[in-house]
């Protein structure tokens, strides 16, 4: 048999698909569409784990629990393939810094001869997206995506100033940073949103804990289901306390609520070390040395908590300042 050439690249183009999708679910009664999202850094497999996981319990369940139903359609997705396949955050650059507009428009236009590889990453998830979009037709978009991070002491939600996703972000039962967004550019939250899809449209960020803790795998389970759940995929009276009890427990001593005080970038040549041992959210006065680059030392600049001090080669991140907000106050 003769293959031709489009014959070849429309197998390469599905193999790829293939390789992309963690798994697709759909209920009998119309829904939203909830686009899951692990991986999307390299060196967070966490996520992935936890989806892989999440599709073969969905198989399961109406076997156990008669009633079980779902609402809607689940779409689950790996991030940066390429990086993942090496372990690393990226190759070329940050993924889960491109998600604007314009770059998105450049990406989708462009052949994929002229891309690197984080462009040809996001080019692939945007068209399975899209598809997915265009076929559904769904009443409302939620994207949650699932990360971790290289420092141990915490999970949290990151939240867009939409009042759906902090409803969102305040039922996965860790604390939720407020502001974020306005320290970094170019995520997925900065990205979906009702401006840029043809319905209402959401995203919630959930950082489930070290890249490496087993336990990560869990939560991000557990945030996963309680999303679906949040959004009303699935009853509540079907979701077990266990997923509730596994999230509140390692977050009962954190704040409810914080906001970003500010971020520190790293430049290109800085030379950025964090200081030994930071957790997240864990307690630091202003004045307090936090790193050191080719300037000097970097000092706190204010009374707050840490989050996400950066330890690994690759991130544009130095770390997070962060204060409690007092609710109701």
């Amino acid at each position: 048999m003769i293959t031709t050439n489009f014959s070849r690249k429309a197998a390469k183009a599905m193999d790829t698909e293939t390789e992309r999708i963690i798994g697709q679910h759909e209920g009998q009664e119309k829904g939203p569409l909830l686009i899951c999202v692990g991986g999307m850094h390299g060196n967070e497999p966490a996520g992935i784990q936890a989806l892989e996981i999440l599709f073969k319990l969905l198989e399961i369940e109406p076997e156990t629990n008669p009633h079980f139903a779902f609402k809607g359609r689940l779409l689950g997705l790996r991030g940066n393939r390429r990086a993942t396949g090496k372990k690393m955050r990226y190759l070329e650059k940050d993924l889960n810094r491109q998600w604007t507009p314009e770059n998105v428009a450049r990406v989708k236009a462009a052949p994929n001869a002229k891309l690197q590889a984080e462009d040809l990453e996001l080019k692939e998830l945007i068209t399975i997206i899209e598809r997915n979009i265009e076929d559904y037709q769904p009443e409302k978009i939620v994207l949650l995506d699932l990360h971790t991070t290289t420092a141990y002491g915490g999970i949290f939600s990151i939240a867009t100033d939409d009042p759906e996703s902090v409803r969102i972000a305040v039922e996965l039962h860790a604390p939720v940073v407020k502001g974020m967004l306005e320290g970094i550019h170019g995520t997925t939250l900065h990205y979906f949103n009702s401006d840029n899809f043809p319905c209402p449209t959401v995203g919630i960020s959930f950082e489930s804990g070290q890249h490496d803790e087993p336990l990560s795998v869990n939560r991000a389970i557990a945030a996963t289901i309680n999303c679906m759940r949040t959004i009303g995929c699935v009853r509540a009276e079907h979701v077990e306390n266990r997923h509730d009890a596994l999230l509140i427990e390692y977050s009962k001593d954190l704040p409810k609520v914080l906001e970003l005080i500010t971020c520190h970038r790293i430049q290109a040549g800085d030379d950025f070390h964090m200081a030994p041992n930071y957790e997240n959210f864990q307690v630091v006065k202003k004045g307090e040395l936090l790193a050191h680059d080719r300037h000097g030392p970097i000092y706190a600049k204010a009374d707050g908590r840490i989050l996400m001090p950066l330890y690994q080669q690759q991130g544009d991140d130095g770390f997070f300042l962060i204060r409690t907000v007092r609710v109701g106050s």
